[in-house]
């Protein structure tokens, strides 16, 4: 028999021309049908994504460990908790036009449980609670806080999820929508009188008793809960395991500026921590985006909290001389102290610029927010414009305007700005008293 009729020649031979060919079939099949190919490209681009709804981000960069309870992960979520974190880095457009700069905002309204930065932070202070056994789910236990909406809210929603029940105190002159939710979420809320933080019947010292007179209760054997937001540093935290990492994934390391209000001051400061900190980004400049009326903005400018609206008399109400809700505060808390030497600069703003900034954002992105996220957008604004062109600022939008009806969004209809049309070339800056930082 000759080598040519030797039948491991032949397979041999069959091999070659199968590999040969199959080669030839898959770039003719790449030329033919470029779309499935697009397909193919596309689906694996998602399946990358942190999640399905939100993204892309890359995790590659995060500790798993400190992202796990808060990763929404590919397909099914396991329950409400699933939802929280992960949120998408948007472009506000007309922002980053007028500005020169890439601006760019946390959407973290898109929260799953309630719907702002405080899922976070609920979660977080009831996990870290439940190791430490101060909670345990089906003994009855309560959750009390002391909050002007937000916290309160991820709070009632989590602890229906977990096996508790929530009590929230809250002052009487925050918008009624909050509480109406709260209701409806099954907690019990008190609308309590606006009065300094060195009163009792302040809202937080309010909650904190309720809490101690549960427990000491000797006709139950279940526990309340003083979750504590503004020292409890599983707030900070929550912001420095989650929230940093996300947006360090999201720019890929690339920021400039990073500008946040305060109120707890959990979100600057974790955010804050992890990208100076645990990062180096040492080149970061992070601005405080402050109301009217509070003392943050003397206090990183000046090293001092006096500001001549705290003078007796001249203010409305006694924390903050703004209708902004969430942020803005008169004195320093632990979660605040935790960041406070990073903070490079702040921006004060006013109620009527944060009021333009709202309006602005609804008919020229179709983004429609609360007053503490008008704030933030108009520091991100001002902090843009003395920074070179092409800079990356990052700032947050904490929750919708569908919280702020009665109140904020209430103002600016009586202000005729809803009556009022801007064109497309409308100069921002004009519109926000800004003119004198044009570059």
């Amino acid at each position: 028999m000759s080598l040519s009729d030797h039948p491991r020649v032949y397979g041999s031979a069959a091999l070659a021309v199968a590999f040969i060919a199959g080669v030839f079939m898959t770039l003719g099949f790449k030329d033919l049908y470029p779309e499935l190919e697009a397909r193919y490209e596309r689906r694996k681009k998602r399946s990358r994504r942190g999640s399905i709804f939100f993204g892309p981000v890359s995790l590659e960069d995060r500790e798993t460990s400190s992202v796990s309870s808060f990763d929404r992960g590919n397909g099914i979520v396991d329950g409400v908790e699933g939802t929280i974190g992960n949120t998408p880095l948007i472009k506000i457009r007309s922002l980053s036009e007028a500005t020169g700069c890439l601006i760019l905002a946390k959407a973290e309204y898109l929260n799953g449980a309630g719907g702002s930065p405080k899922d976070r932070v609920a979660l977080n202070m009831i996990q870290v609670a439940e190791d430490q056994g101060l909670l345990s789910p089906g003994r009855g236990d309560t959750i009390y806080e002391g909050t002007v909406g937000s916290t309160g809210i991820s709070l009632a929603v989590l602890a229906r999820a977990r096996g508790y029940k929530a009590h929230i105190c809250m002052p009487d002159d925050m918008a009624i929508e909050k509480s109406d939710l709260l209701h409806h979420l099954g907690a019990t809320v008190e609308r309590v009188p606006v009065t300094p933080i060195t009163d009792p019947g302040h809202f937080v010292n309010l909650a904190r008793t309720r809490a101690k007179e549960h427990t000491a209760a000797s006709d139950t054997p279940s526990r309340g809960f003083f979750a504590d937001q503004f020292e409890s540093l599983a707030n900070y935290t929550a912001h420095m395991k989650t929230t940093g990492p996300e947006i360090y994934a999201q720019t890929d390391g690339q920021l400039d500026a990073f500008v946040a209000g305060a109120g707890t001051g959990g979100t600057i400061a974790g955010v804050t921590k992890y990208l100076k900190e645990e990062r180096d980004l040492t080149s970061l400049r992070v601005v405080l985006a402050d109301p009217q009326g509070s003392g943050l903005y003397n206090k990183i400018r000046h090293g001092v909290m006096y500001s001549s609206t705290e003078r007796e008399g001249t203010r409305r109400r006694q924390q903050v001389d703004t209708m902004v809700e969430g942020i803005g505060i008169n004195r320093i808390t632990e979660n605040f102290e935790a960041g406070r030497v990073l903070i490079d600069d702040a921006v004060k703003v006013t109620d009527e610029q944060a009021c333009r900034m709202a309006r602005w954002l609804v008919e020229h992105d179709g983004i429609f927010i609360g007053s503490s996220s008008a704030v933030n957008c108009v520091a991100a604004v001002v902090t843009a414009l003395k920074m070179p062109k092409g800079s990356r600022v990052v700032t947050i939008l904490c929750d919708s305007g569908t919280r702020h009806l009665s109140k904020f969004w209430k103002h600016i209809a009586a202000m005729g700005l809803e009556d009022e049309t801007h064109e497309q070339d409308e100069d921002l800056l004009a519109v926000l008293g800004l003119q004198g930082l044009r570059r």
